[in-house]
């Protein structure tokens, strides 16, 4: 390993003389939820820092996803900030699980609220970012020809930020209008007695699905494989609700950086085998009416475990969905055979099977009848030729690198990730990698473990900033983790994956919504323990200097 040697006295100047070379200490990439605490984080800690970001606003993810009803499915007040107790008492959400324009009200607050604006660079979408070995500095460029060389660079693009289009012949060819959820227009699209087809039923299908079925001509939503719908229950905060999060603010946060999934869920506290078959149906039913990733995380304890006690749960969801869609062939084909609760990520919306029961809504099943094509006037499938006015492609996105593999990324030693990551990522922590000094992407692949992505997040950038600051109190100027450390995390991901509930390999943890990529397991299945754990056992005094170096003078130790 290599390790600085003692610097003479006048250590401030040197540091002086070698930061002439840079324009900034810390450069954030993404101006979403994470990045925007990044950039917050060091600037807080005394660091030069600076944030290009794609889109022209704040808001990442919740910049771009407008359409139609796209909301948190977690409850808002556990999704945004604890790091500032005033923040987290002035802002009052209206609704448990807030829609995107209220969300990108709130970034915007934070951002003009710790006066973060003016380090932001907004329509500055990065297109390359190369290691500069001899300069120690990371050379980014954007498409606008902005070149930035930074000491230190945290990607915060997340695992959910370059939209996916489905792999089908004459996608352009469509005259009508078309978009994907997670590109969608700021001028409002109008739906008003159109014909619109919605291709995809995760998530954002899910949610737009309902939110437009009234008001449309007609609307088919193609399904490839149907997932485990579940109500979301959102209601308005009320003022009692803002009063109890107020009064236990220190029980809010230690719960939300404490608990494995980083919610605020009261555990059910339970086996399944404590109850009757007649109690466990109860439950279920008490389940149902839970809110959002409750029916997870406020479960039976042995529900990720037990296989025979989810496929009751799955029967249970089974029952519910063929007592609420009236047609029955619709309702088989909305309830899936393929993989067990929770085994690929559960969309937690309001009244999506009962918008099938609308005059003007059908299902189309892509496993019985496949698209062909799409043409000029609509989609072609196996069966027939439907017209549309409207494509919506709710089709996700290029889960966990998508981001990180297309900005021409190029680190130590030749490292490319656009081609040494084509058989699946290897990195440290879920946010950094051997031959990528100085480089760090909180939420990217192997970060969180199906948990509330925030807090696994703010887990990260809480750690690279303690990071930082250490190496600027120790005269370090490189960290990066060894082949060891890197390999450690990654047997830790291979070992537990197949045991993860998110283990259906036709999910987008395995890219398997991306014709061509590799299936592997994209999330951290030993979930925020394990992540605590292998952080501590990196922070040990030896392990943490094996990844701190100085760019000159080095040693061999």
């Amino acid at each position: 390993m290599l390790l600085r040697q003692p610097g003479p006295s006048g250590s401030e100047l040197m540091a002086e003389q070698a930061n002439d070379d840079i324009d900034v200490e810390v450069l954030v990439i993404g101006a979403g939820v994470v990045g925007i605490y990044a950039l917050y984080r060091a600037i807080d800690a005394g660091f030069s820092a600076r944030t290009l970001e794609a889109g022209d606003g704040v808001g990442g993810v919740w910049y771009f996803n407008r359409y139609p009803q796209a909301r948190f499915d977690s409850e808002s007040y556990t999704y945004g900030y604890i790091f500032s107790k005033e923040l987290f008492h002035e802002w009052q959400w209206k609704e448990e699980f807030a829609t995107q324009p209220e969300i990108e009200s709130y970034l915007n607050h934070v951002v003009d609220r710790f006066d973060l604006r003016r380090h932001i660079h907004t329509g500055q979408k990065v297109t390359s970012a190369v290691y500069d070995e001899a300069g120690n500095a990371w050379v980014v460029t954007t498409g606008t020809g902005t070149v930035v060389r930074a000491r230190w660079v945290i990607s915060a693009t997340g695992g959910l930020s370059v939209p996916h289009y489905p792999e089908l012949d004459g996608l352009d060819d469509f005259a009508g209008q078309a978009y994907h959820t997670g590109a969608w227009p700021h001028t409002p699209v109008d739906f008003a007695g159109k014909r619109v087809a919605i291709i995809g039923n995760g998530p954002s299908g899910a949610q737009l699905l309902p939110a437009i079925v009234d008001t449309v001509e007609a609307v088919d939503l193609y399904q490839r494989t149907p997932t485990w719908t579940t109500p979301l229950n959102n209601g308005p905060l009320t003022d009692e609700r803002h009063q109890w999060l107020g009064d236990n603010w220190d029980t809010v946060v230690n719960v939300l950086t404490t608990s494995p999934s980083g919610f605020l869920h009261e555990p059910s506290g339970k086996f399944s085998t404590v109850d009757t078959p007649e109690q466990r149906q109860a439950f279920y039913e008490t389940m149902w009416n839970a809110p959002g990733f409750g029916k997870l995380t406020m479960n039976y304890y042995d529900m990720t475990t037990n296989r025979e006690l989810n496929l009751e749960f799955c029967d249970f969801l089974a029952r519910k969905v063929r007592s609420i869609v009236k047609d029955p062939v619709t309702a088989e084909r909305l309830i899936p055979k393929d993989h067990l609760f929770g085994a690929k990520r559960p969309p937690f919306v309001a009244n999506y099977y009962e918008s099938f029961n609308k005059p003007n809504a059908s299902l189309i099943a892509l496993k019985e009848t496949p698209i062909v094509r799409v043409d000029a006037t609509g989609i072609e499938t196996t069966e027939k030729h439907r017209d549309y006015d409207i494509i919506v492609y709710a089709t996700g996105f290029d889960f966990g690198t998508g981001a990180l593999t297309r900005m021409g990324v190029r680190g130590r030693g030749g490292l490319d990730l656009s081609k040494d990551w084509e058989d699946g990522p290897a990195d440290f922590g879920g946010f950094s990698a051997y031959l990528l000094p100085n480089f760090f992407f909180p939420g990217g692949p192997h970060g969180a473990g199906g948990g509330n992505y925030p807090r696994y997040s703010q887990d990260q950038v809480d750690w690279i900033t303690t990071t930082l600051i250490h190496a600027r109190e120790h005269g370090f100027d490189v960290f990066e983790p060894t082949e060891a450390q890197q390999d450690a995390w990654m047997t830790m991901i291979e070992t537990l994956a197949p045991r993860s509930i998110f283990s259906a390999e036709h999910s987008h943890y395995y890219g398997a919504n991306v014709e061509g990529k590799v299936r592997k397991f994209l999330l951290n299945p030993g979930g925020r323990a394990k992540l605590h754990e292998m952080l501590d056992e990196m922070s040990s005094t030896e392990n943490y200097t094996g990844a701190f170096r100085k760019a000159s003078n080095d040693v061999l130790i």
